[in-house]
């Protein structure tokens, strides 16, 4: 680890204590470029580590715990708070490419010369930008619930993102009830499972996510859906697409188009599931995911 760390949660299990899970593992600081970036990492401490980027108006509590321990109970995995995120310092970015620069200086803060990518949502924006700017840091790829520049219907996320979160204030609901599920009664079902899952961690939790990040999010990516496609047939990474078959956020059409797009992809479309694919359905996924890995 840099030299430059600092442990803002002192505690560490020891015999006789539960062991590391999402719900208690330390939250750490390490210095990037003059700043503090929040961190949370754990797992087997070999191999290549898994680095989670994640989507839109999130810190660290709002990794789904039974997919981030599913796979750290064979990675290492490394999940951060983007700048101005949660409680990472600076100022939020307004471009995609800029968050990727990020992650790339934190990831070589941390001293990781070879890192797989979990990408969700705007976190898998992030994630093609970095195979774009360095390649050879990266091995493997996983992209969930997301689509690349250009993608078809990207550019209404700040309406549907707007639009839910008021019906979810009016409904006393958590916003992400109806933008990551379906509305079916499978998925009211599952959403509110999920919810409750986010809560688990219940000492250190991460700060809040302000409304002038969001917006500013919300900008980064109404860019991001704007741009010129890239062409994604340079990235020859094995890469895994997952999503819902029912995405309100980035249309599901999106995932289809990048497993097309990608010369070295496999895709994986849940039924009767949304945004958040992958959360609802985390014991396929999760399956799914850590064969993908080790292969």
């Amino acid at each position: 680890m840099s030299s430059n760390e600092n442990v803002t949660n002192h505690a560490r299990p020891s015999t006789g204590e539960p062991k590391v899970s999402w719900a208690n593992v330390p939250t750490r600081t390490v210095l990037v470029d003059g700043t503090d970036f929040a961190y949370r990492t754990y797992g087997p401490d070999r191999g290549v580590p898994v680095v989670f980027l994640h989507h839109l108006t999130a810190n660290l509590d709002n990794w789904d715990p039974r997919v981030i321990d599913g796979i750290a109970a064979h990675h290492r995995v490394v999940a951060f708070d983007n700048r101005g995120v949660g409680a990472s310092g600076g100022t939020t970015p307004d471009t995609i490419e800029a968050m990727a620069a990020d992650a790339i200086a934190f990831i070589d803060a941390m001293g990781l010369e070879k890192v797989d990518l979990l990408g969700f949502s705007m976190g898998g924006f992030i994630a093609q930008v970095i195979l774009e700017l360095r390649p050879e840091l990266v091995g493997k790829v996983i992209l969930a619930g997301t689509g690349p520049a250009g993608g078809v219907g990207i550019d209404k996320v700040t309406r549907v993102s707007y639009t839910d979160s008021i019906k979810a204030v009016l409904t006393g609901k958590d916003p992400k009830q109806n933008l990551f599920f379906t509305r079916t009664e499978n998925g009211k079902a599952r959403s509110r499972e999920f919810i409750a899952r986010l809560k688990e961690r219940t000492e250190n939790r991460d700060d809040a996510v302000s409304v002038k990040v969001f917006r500013t999010q919300l900008r980064a990516i109404h860019t991001w859906a704007l741009q010129t496609p890239a062409d994604l047939s340079t990235i020859t990474h094995p890469v895994l697409v997952a999503n819902g078959d029912d995405d309100r956020m980035v249309p599901t059409s999106n995932s289809h188009d990048l497993a097309r797009r990608l010369p070295n992809a496999t895709l994986r479309i849940y039924p009767d599931a949304g945004h958040g694919g992958i959360f609802q359905e985390h014991r396929q996924f999760v399956s799914t995911a850590l064969e993908f890995l080790a292969g």
